[in-house]
């Protein structure tokens, strides 16, 4: 990249989740991680569901410990009935599994029939380091780009990707209650995190929204409350229940995507997509969300929670997303961790 090129000026932009991909990245739990302790031995079971459903639409990339690592999982996969052949296991070594956050976010340019990509590395502080030491989880979009051989472009500005949700065509949605937050990058003012966004990733317009769901840990990560389906459309989490701690930040981040428009000036469809019951653990709320689903190549997978409102949630994704498959997966357990397929996962366009 010569000096003064970023990204944008290259004509690189991030797709949008349901554009093509080419695979998906996931970071393996480790046993002595800290996201799920006292519940390691129920997660694995659900990984292996949820790596069931994408290998039948595209590669899983997976980046675990080391090779004793690799032959665990291999054995755990096999056992739970996955396939291998379309699960390349690479030893890029991280301490917390979540691939959303610490993984790399790749980009794409178009012209003259070609379609060329490359990686982003925004600099992972662990959530304002909640999870320490988070010195290896910080250099897997570096060991990424260099395996796939692909250009590296270093943004030296805290990011998760789980604080960013985009449509490809220039609108990214985030909360001021993560990006703003000081323990992030506090010597940056608002504009500034804004003009990163459009240097880095290609867009054109950021949206605020207000703060996340109450027990986010990550100071609220726009995946677990509104998400874009489609260049126009965003499901945003409600709850109508005053008494749900999330309930007044739900309520004013509805009000502001009802005022916010399309960069031609038309409003956005605001599509309500139901909480479910409270999910907590010693008496501290979980952020369970149905917002925090994947999208896949021809399908979206939806955590769910053994709740009633789950029918429901799946129904108005079902309507949103007509040409995929919906699939829920039980996520209680993955949730103890304070994220879901989500926040595990990140996408590698095709």
């Amino acid at each position: 990249m010569s000096v003064g090129d970023t990204p944008s000026q290259l004509g690189f932009r991030m797709p949008a989740e349901w554009e093509p991909h080419a695979a998906t990245w996931l970071t393996w739990p480790r046993p002595d991680g800290v996201s799920f302790l006292g519940k390691y031995f129920t997660v694995p079971p659900v990984l292996a569901k949820f790596i069931q459903q994408l290998i039948q639409v595209e590669l899983v990339h997976l980046n675990v410990w080391d090779i004793e690592m690799e032959s665990w999982v291999r054995g755990l996969l096999t056992g739970q009935g996955v396939p291998l052949d379309r699960v390349h296991f690479h030893h890029f070594p991280a301490r917390e599994p979540w691939c959303r956050d610490h993984g790399p976010i790749f980009l794409v340019r178009e012209g003259d029939g070609v379609r060329e990509r490359a990686v982003v590395d925004w600099a992972y502080n662990a959530a304002g380091g909640r999870f320490l030491p988070f010195d290896l989880d910080d250099a897997i979009p570096q060991q990424v780009a260099a395996d796939c051989q692909l250009p590296l472009y270093s943004a030296n500005v805290v990011l998760e990707g789980g604080a960013i949700d985009v449509n490809g065509c220039g609108s990214l949605l985030t909360t001021e209650s993560c990006l703003l937050n000081p323990n992030r990058n506090p010597l940056l003012r608002k504009w500034q995190i804004e003009q990163h966004l459009r240097d880095y990733l290609g867009v054109t317009q950021v949206l605020w929204l207000g703060e996340g769901l109450a027990g986010d840990d990550r100071d609220g990560h726009v995946d677990s409350v509104a998400r874009f389906v489609d260049p126009t459309t965003i499901v945003a989490v409600t709850d109508p229940d005053p008494a749900n701690p999330s309930h007044s930040a739900l309520e004013d981040n509805l009000r502001r995507l009802r005022v916010m428009r399309t960069p031609s000036g038309e409003p956005f469809r605001i599509v309500p997509l139901p909480l479910p019951g409270p999910v907590e653990h010693q008496g501290q709320p979980l952020p369970a969300s149905y917002a925090n689903f994947y999208i896949a190549n021809r399908k979206v997978v939806v955590p769910t929670y053994r709740d009633p409102n789950d029918r429901e949630a799946l129904e108005v994704l079902r309507r949103v997303f007509p040409g995929r498959r919906v699939i829920g997966i039980d996520s209680t357990d993955l949730i103890w961790g304070l994220g879901s397929f989500h926040s595990l996962s990140q996408q590698e366009p095709a």
